[in-house]
């Protein structure tokens, strides 16, 4: 057996992934908790190969339903578990499909808490047939405590009304709509899809609390002065079980910028039913207020809506909408147009 993490280097790097592969939806039923498999569907089409869950399960990413057998007879070389549940377990119900992807010759990887190297069935399954667990959701060893020093270069951190709404989409199609535009941007990944799509990354929160500033500030280091680094956020301040997080990252990215992410018609943060959704003006209120202290310069960019269950016609509204409400310019960087050049006209300023 071979135990990767995912880190090798200092700057975060991860070992090429084995691709393609078959995604794990487990036995989900809310598509906000299968972001993963969703992420590399969408931003890594040419990787996956299809998907794979137990019968219990109620989301779909849309792929051929295909069992590990039938996957790594199509080729697929790895089962990628697609979902991020509360806690980050691996239930005794999931063993079963996952023994029987190592059976079939898949590797796994994984970017759960719970480690695939440390579950014993595994461990032991993946030694006997030769294969790869993989665990994205370790951090860099030695890590150090945030400076809180000014760092040379600029940067852009996402930021959200709730968790699971568009963060890791908005920077991903900021870093990429910037470098069509000849800028000298970078995406850089904190969570376990981005650190897939990416290479590289550190998962922050998989960081004891004390030093997850100080790896942000690993994750985005000095750069040229007309470099921008567009830190995948993660959270929200916001969030009862997360807000640690999402602070970890404004006050360790030091951010220049920062969108808004939000997704219209959502009324409470998900997982938690008792809590109501801030609107993006405390958002922005907020976000400035605790971000002065590393970055005393720190303003609001624009938002981000993601409007993916509403028609053209409704997305457009909400969007212009949005827009004159704020002052700012406010788009669905999925849907791209005038309105999302428009958000990348204020993250180039």
């Amino acid at each position: 057996m071979s135990v990767v993490t995912a880190l090798d280097r200092p700057t975060g790097a991860i070992h090429a992934l084995p691709s393609p592969y078959l995604l794990f939806l487990g036995d989900t039923v809310e598509m906000g908790f299968a972001k993963t498999a969703l992420g590399l569907r969408d931003w890594a089409p040419d990787r996956c190969l299809g998907e794979w869950s137990l019968p219990s399960a109620r989301v779909t990413t849309g792929l051929p339903r295909l069992s590990p057998a039938e996957a790594a007879a199509k080729g697929a070389r790895a089962m990628v578990i697609g979902v991020a549940n509360p806690g980050g377990i691996i239930p005794d119900s999931w063993m079963p499909e996952l023994l029987a992807a190592i059976d079939a010759g898949l590797d796994i990887v994984a970017g759960m808490h719970a480690r695939l190297s440390s579950i014993t069935p595994l461990a032991e399954a993946a030694a006997s047939q030769g294969r790869q667990l993989i665990d994205l959701r370790v951090p860099p060893a030695d890590l150090a405590v945030a400076s809180g020093l000014k760092r040379s270069g600029r940067r852009l951190l996402t930021v959200g009304t709730d968790c699971a709404l568009g963060k890791k989409y908005t920077a991903l199609a900021i870093a990429r709509g910037l470098a069509a535009r000849g800028v000298d941007a970078t995406f850089r990944a904190s969570g376990q899809t981005g650190i897939m799509l990416a290479g590289q990354g550190i998962a922050i929160d998989a960081v004891i609390a004390d030093f997850a500033a100080g790896a942000v500030e690993l994750l985005s280091p000095a750069a040229a002065p007309d470099h921008l680094d567009v830190v995948e956020g993660q959270g929200s301040l916001f969030h009862p079980s997360y807000a640690p997080v999402s602070l970890a990252l404004l006050h360790g990215s030091q951010p220049d910028l920062f969108v808004v992410c939000h997704q219209p018609g959502r009324e409470t943060i998900l997982g938690h039913p008792g809590f109501r959704l801030p609107t993006i003006e405390a958002v922005i209120e907020q976000t400035v207020m605790l971000g002065r202290l590393t970055n005393p310069a720190i303003r609001c960019a624009g938002i981000s809506l993601n409007t993916g269950d509403m028609t053209a016609e409704a997305a457009g509204r909400v969007i212009e909408e949005t827009a004159a409400q704020l002052g700012l310019p406010a788009a669905d960087p999925i849907r791209g147009g005038d309105a999302f050049e428009r958000l990348l006209d204020a993250c180039q300023a």
